[in-house]
């Protein structure tokens, strides 16, 4: 009996592979337009670790999930031998 892996990484979304884009840079040169842009970079980089976060649970629950699969498709022997 053979197991063929069933691609855990094919579970993510493809656009992820393109990372988040930083925020653009302000335009103007006030403390306002530079707070804003703060801002919205923080917001890029909450939703860039989320991913992250996302992406390592998927392939855990991936990997447990293909190990029982594999656990419950063994054969078991016949008194050892067979």
């Amino acid at each position: 009996m053979t197991a063929s892996a069933a691609g855990c990484s094919a579970l993510l979304p493809p656009d992820w592979k393109q990372g988040v884009a930083g925020a653009p840079l302000p335009e103007g040169e006030t403390v306002g337009d530079w707070i804003s842009f703060a801002d919205a970079q923080t917001g890029r980089l909450d939703i860039a670790n989320d991913r992250t976060k996302a992406t390592i649970s998927i392939v855990e629950r991936c990997e447990a999930r293909d190990a029982e699969a594999v656990k419950r498709a063994t054969r078991r022997r016949f008194l050892g031998i067979f």
